[in-house]
């Protein structure tokens, strides 16, 4: 049978109810127990699950009903499960993060009050209230994360439309992950600081591209969640635009990674021309989207979630290392190679960057000879007549790097250290004695790029060599597409670009959070500013009376 009882007055959000819930149904002598806020949707979810009893019929949104089935009779069980329901709403409102009490307020304006810096809402409380809540942030001028679900199409693009005019941003709705200089909001992972903004209309699939970010030895700036609906025919991507604007102006945002589902075509060639009008790398994942082009002027596009994920993890590390180059615009590339195949998959790389053919005579070991472009194998044929491979004896490329002094028009050097058995004691010192006396006569300025092939092991230890280099102020990467891209952007004139600053938002986030009190509590472990607004449907939840409310105030 089903014991029934209503506790008046007393609104809490789904998921704390849902966990009391599973809780009360141990209790001895009790089949299960369902707790729930006595909303019209709710209602009907009693009676479809067999758990209606006509007390329920007149209670309120702000009424939680309890229904208990068991085939125990006696009354008492439902004094028993009104303590324990007591005990445990009890609990959940002292229940804080790193033990600190949470600061909670029952009023939108006394919310404010207690936190006056707060430039977010985070909202996760019924669909069918969101948009309210979620119009009375944006007229406090703060930005707008709703996590919430089952708001309608034109509250979404309503609310959109305010925050563009506003210069505010809403996330959402349905939007389940988003990351602010490192505060977590919704459902997030705890992510190493590095320089990839990520935007996503997909809240896993941004939870997996940064994953997979971490997994490559990158971190991220900021993660911007859209909501599922963003990029649809209706929206038009008012929010993607938005997030754009906002990560195009963080100079910590280096390199861009969007992820989408599948966008109405109209809309995703917007997005790309927002992408392009912005100087920044972006890796472009569309799902369901094949591009005929893997790149696009500064747009790389990506199949998988995988695939962008290695493509923003090789464009950060060169955006990084750009970051401390020299300013070389407008020079050449010159690469004096010591392993043959090395040479020929430089080359390759770099004709597919700069629009050029490589040579495929190969004559002299010349592998690209293009436009002033140079990659050079000097363990041809043609360089070893009557001397050792260069990997034993250096003397031929360390001269022709000295001879660069004389090469002005030489911008950028690519390198190769190739260690292991049967090589040098010590390549690089070798190499680095050849750098100090070209830089000695240059007088104009020259990237020097290498990469070292071998491992820790090695007699002559990878990483040893990979801080020699360092120290002789080449710029060491990991694999040949970093070093070649990194190559091909610094002698790239970027297009120039209107001074921006980042919006309040990307520079710390504090949170005014209605709905579900665990995600006030990760934002209060974290040591974000949060206060917990105890938010209940206005007017006993009669949405047209509390709208004439809101005319009258």
């Amino acid at each position: 049978m089903i014991h029934a009882f209503i506790k008046k007055g007393c609104f809490q959000d789904s998921v704390s109810l849902m966990l009391i819930s599973r809780k009360l149904s141990e209790t001895e002598g009790v089949d299960d127990v369902s707790v729930m806020m006595g909303t019209p949707a709710n209602k009907t979810l009693l009676e479809n699950t067999g758990f209606w009893h006509k007390d329920f019929t007149g209670a309120t949104p702000n009424d939680i009903c309890v229904a208990i089935r068991s085939e125990n009779e006696d009354a008492a069980i439902v004094q028993l499960i009104c303590q324990q329901l007591d005990s445990a709403l009890e609990s959940a409102g002292q229940a804080g993060g790193n033990g600190q009490k949470l600061v909670q307020a029952r009023r939108w304006e006394s919310a404010c009050q207690k936190l006056p810096k707060a430039n977010l809402a985070l909202i996760s409380i019924a669909g069918e209230y969101a948009a309210q809540l979620a119009n009375q942030a944006l007229d406090s001028d703060k930005n707008v994360m709703i996590f919430s679900d089952n708001v309608s199409l034109e509250d979404e693009i309503a609310l959109k439309t305010k925050a563009r005019e506003k210069g505010l941003i809403v996330m959402g709705p349905d939007c389940g992950t988003t990351i602010v200089a490192g505060t977590p909001l919704a459902f997030a992972n705890v992510m190493p600081q590095g320089n990839i903004g990520v935007i996503g209309a997909s809240g896993t699939g941004i939870q997996e591209l940064i994953s997979q970010i971490a997994l490559g030895g990158e971190g991220i700036t900021h993660a911007l969640g859209l909501g599922g609906r963003d990029l649809s025919a209706q929206v038009g991507g008012m929010s993607a635009l938005t997030a754009l604007e906002m990560l195009s102006g963080d100079t910590q945002s280096q390199v861009l990674a969007f992820v989408s589902k599948p966008p109405a075509e109209a809309v995703r060639k917007k997005v790309i021309a927002a992408m392009q009008a912005q100087s920044k790398p972006v890796v472009a994942l569309f799902l369901g989207h094949k591009s005929a082009t893997k790149r696009d002027g500064n747009i790389w596009f990506a199949d998988t979630i995988d695939e962008a994920a290695r493509i923003a993890c090789l464009l950060g590390s060169v955006e990084r290392a750009r970051a401390l180059s020299p300013n070389v615009v407008g020079g050449k590339i010159s690469g004096l190679f010591t392993g043959g195949t090395l040479a020929a998959e430089t080359a390759m790389l770099l004709a597919e960057q700069l629009g050029v053919e490589a040579d495929d005579a190969h004559h002299h070991g010349t592998m690209l000879d293009a436009d002033g472009h140079r990659v050079i194998d000097l363990g041809d044929d043609f360089y070893t007549v009557g001397k050792p491979h260069p990997m034993i004896d250096p003397s031929t490329r360390n001269q022709m790097i000295k001879d660069l002094a004389n090469q002005p028009e030489v911008g950028v050097l690519l390198l190769d250290v190739v260690i292991g058995y049967g090589a040098q004691e010590n390549p690089a010192a070798t190499l680095a004695e050849a750098i100090c006396a070209l830089k000695a006569k240059r007088a104009t300025p020259l990237a020097i790029i290498a990469t070292v092939t071998g491992t820790e092991q090695d007699p002559q230890c990878r990483s040893g060599q990979r801080a020699i280099l360092r120290d002789a102020g080449v710029m060491v990467m990991d694999t040949l597409p970093q070093a070649t891209q990194l190559a091909s952007s610094l002698i790239a004139s970027a297009p120039a670009q209107a001074e921006q600053s980042a919006p309040s938002l990307l520079d710390g986030v504090a949170v005014i959070n209605a709905g579900l009190r665990s995600f006030a509590q990760d934002l209060q472990a974290t040591s974000t500013a949060v206060v917990h607004f105890q938010w209940a449907p206005i007017a006993g939840g009669n949405l047209h009376l509390a709208r004439l409310l809101a005319r009258l105030q």
